[in-house]
C-alpha cells in the first residue's frame, strides 16, 4: 500500500525509502530517550543515513518533504538547523513501535471475532477511495468484497474515519463467523498470503546471513526499517487459520535475536556521533 502521509514502502523494493528510514531512526535513536522532546542536527540525520546508502540531497529533501506533512518540525540553532517530531510522528512511531515489540507477527491470541467495515463512496471520490483502503490496509483489514473489509479482533477505526471526514459514508460491525463458514478460505480469498510468506522467508535469509560486525547504527536501522516495511501489511491473522509452518514465527525469532545483539552497540554509537537540542516547543499537529 501506500499513503502519502505515512510514505508508506512498497514491500518488494529493493530497500526502504528515505522517509522510511528517517522515522526508523527518530524511533531508534531520539523516541524515548528520557532527556524529553529532542531536535536532532540535520548533518547527524545526514551521516547516519549515509551510512545505509542515501545520499545527502535525498535525506535533505525527505526532511523536507516530512515537515510540508507535519511529521517533522524545524528548529534553528545558530547556523545549524534541527528537527524534531511533530505529535503526529510521535504517534506513527509508537503505534509501530506497538507492533515491532509487542504485538509481534503471530497471532496466537485470536478470540474469535472479526471487525467488518462497510463503505459506499460516490464514483468521483476516488481519492478519498484510495486514502481509505490504504488507511484499512495498514490497520490489518482485508478485501472481503468490494465495498466490504474485515480484520480479525476489534479494531478501531473511528480516528481513520473520522480524520477521512467519512463518518456518514462507513458503517462499523463486530461480529463471529458462522460456522459453515471457512475460515481458511475466506482468508486465503481476502489476503495474498504467498507474498507475505515469501517477504518473511527473504527477510529471515537475508538477515540469518547478515554480517552484524559492520556499522552497529546502520545495521540496526535497516534491520528495523525492513522488519517494519513487512509487518505494516501484515493483518495479523489468526495462526490457527493459516499454512502450516508459517514463517512469520522464525523471522521474528531472527529480528529479535539480532534487534538484541545491535541494541546496545548502536546507542552507544548514536551517543557519540548525534548532535542533538532540546526541542522548545513541538507544535500541534496543526501548526
Amino acid at each position: 500500500m501506500e499513503d502519502e502521509t505515512l510514505d508508506v514502502d512498497v514491500v518488494d523494493a529493493p530497500q526502504p525509502r528515505p522517509q522510511s528510514l528517517v522515522l526508523a531512526f527518530f524511533g531508534n535513536h531520539v523516541l524515548d530517550r528520557g532527556e524529553g522532546d529532542l531536535a536532532v542536527y540535520s548533518g547527524s540525520i545526514i551521516d547516519v543515513l549515509g551510512r545505509v546508502g542515501t545520499g545527502e540531497q535525498a535525506v535533505r529533501s525527505t526532511l523536507t518533504r516530512m515537515v510540508n506533512r507535519g511529521l517533522l518540525c524545524r528548529q534553528r540553532e545558530g547556523r545549524k538547523m534541527f528537527f524534531g517530531l511533530t505529535p503526529h510522528a510521535n504517534g506513527i512511531l509508537r503505534d509501530g513501535g506497538q507492533r515491532i515489540w509487542r504485538d509481534g507477527a503471530v497471532n496466537e491470541d485470536w478470540d474469535g471475532t472479526w471487525t467488518l467495515l462497510g463503505f459506499s463512496l460516490p464514483e468521483s471520490w476516488q481519492r478519498q477511495r484510495h486514502d481509505l483502503r490504504s488507511r484499512l490496509t495498514w490497520s490489518g483489514f482485508g478485501a472481503l468484497y468490494s465495498g466490504l473489509w474485515i480484520a480479525p479482533g476489534r479494531v478501531d477505526v473511528r480516528e481513520i474515519v473520522s480524520e477521512l471526514g467519512l463518518d456518514a459514508h462507513v458503517k462499523v460491525f463486530h461480529a463471529r463467523a458462522d460456522e459453515f463458514t471457512d475460515i481458511g478460505l475466506m482468508i486465503r480469498e481476502s489476503w495474498d498470503l504467498e507474498s507475505l510468506a515469501a517477504r518473511y522467508v527473504a527477510f529471515d535469509k537475508l538477515w540469518t546471513t547478515a554480517d552484524l560486525a559492520a556499522d552497529p547504527v546502520a545495521t540496526r536501522l535497516r534491520l528495523v526499517a525492513e522488519w517494519l516495511r513487512i509487518i505494516r501489511t501484515d493483518p495479523r491473522l489468526p495462526v490457527r487459520h493459516l499454512p502450516e509452518e508459517w514463517p512469520a514465527r522464525q523471522a521474528q525469532d531472527t529480528f529479535r535475536r539480532i534487534a538484541e545483539q545491535t541494541e546496545g552497540p548502536a546507542a552507544r554509537m548514536a551517543a557519540e556521533v548525534l548532535e542533538t537540542t532540546p526541542l522548545r516547543a513541538r507544535p500541534t499537529d496543526g501548526a
